[in-house]
């Protein structure tokens, strides 16, 4: 997918949720991370003994475009210095744990990440390496955990996707996220007069055809067809052109 705005800042601005790469193995996999954060406005990364060593080349390239947030990066040799300034960790895994801990939604967990923000506390969530995550020794210094509902036959997430997952429920959150419909663009929604008389137009052309049969249910008919009209989300374009569709039929009656 396309369609990066160069004239926008991106950044959501204000507190948000520091990401913890606890010793990442790939400069790619960090700047492929880079990146999805950026796509989502977020820009606080924290690696935790990189493997490969800090700043890599090989992360940059990968980053295309999110240079910003490499740029930010904060190092830290272990992850109780990564996180020592944090009030409340999440930590992510794919795996079943023995220990006792909460266990959330991705969507769950960034609920309470915007709630305990909002509250003037300080987030992080800990992603680990590619080759087998996080280690128990990770996790137990989390508040919670962080699962996600994978193919059980095939749970595997890649650093990049499992970042990206977060910082768009993370994303999903905030007050500028579009709701679940959005309006047709540049499309006036029909009102209810002229829903009315595509109605009374529509009537007027089925009652002579002899559309409404048997007799006694009639009235019911015409209710479920005001109903059917009413429910649908018509445009002020669509009832003209069934305005058109009911004068074609009834022309070609006619001719007939």
């Amino acid at each position: 997918m396309s369609g990066t705005d160069h004239g926008q800042d991106g950044g959501l601005g204000g507190p948000q949720p520091v990401m913890v790469l606890v010793r990442p193995q790939m400069g790619e996999n960090i700047g492929a991370a880079a990146r999805a954060m950026w796509n989502f406005g977020l820009e606080r990364m924290r690696l935790v003994a990189p493997r490969d060593g800090w700043p890599n080349s090989k992360a940059v390239a990968m980053a295309s475009g999110a240079g910003r947030v490499l740029d930010q990066v904060v190092l830290a040799d272990d992850t109780a210095g990564a996180i020592g300034d944090l009030d409340y960790v999440l930590a992510t895994t794919a795996r079943s744990r023995d220990l006792t801990k909460p266990v959330l939604t991705p969507e769950r967990a960034m609920q309470e990440t915007t709630a305990r923000i909002a509250a003037g506390q300080k987030v992080g969530i800990l992603f680990g390496p590619e080759r087998a995550g996080l280690e128990n020794t990770d996790i137990a210094r989390a508040n919670a955990v962080i699962a996600v509902p994978v193919n059980p036959a095939f749970g595997s997430l890649n650093l990049a996707q499992c970042v990206l997952l977060l910082a768009y429920e993370w994303r999903r959150q905030g007050p500028d996220m579009p709701p679940g419909q959005s309006e047709m663009r540049e499309a006036r929604p029909a009102n209810a007069i002229e829903v009315e008389r595509l109605f009374e137009r529509l009537m007027a052309a089925l009652e002579p055809a002899g559309f409404f049969w048997p007799e006694d249910k009639a009235e019911s008919m015409a209710l479920n067809l005001r109903n059917l009209l009413s429910r649908m989300p018509l445009t002020e374009a669509d009832i003209r052109m069934l305005h058109g569709v009911v004068r074609a039929l009834a022309g070609k009656e006619a001719g007939e």
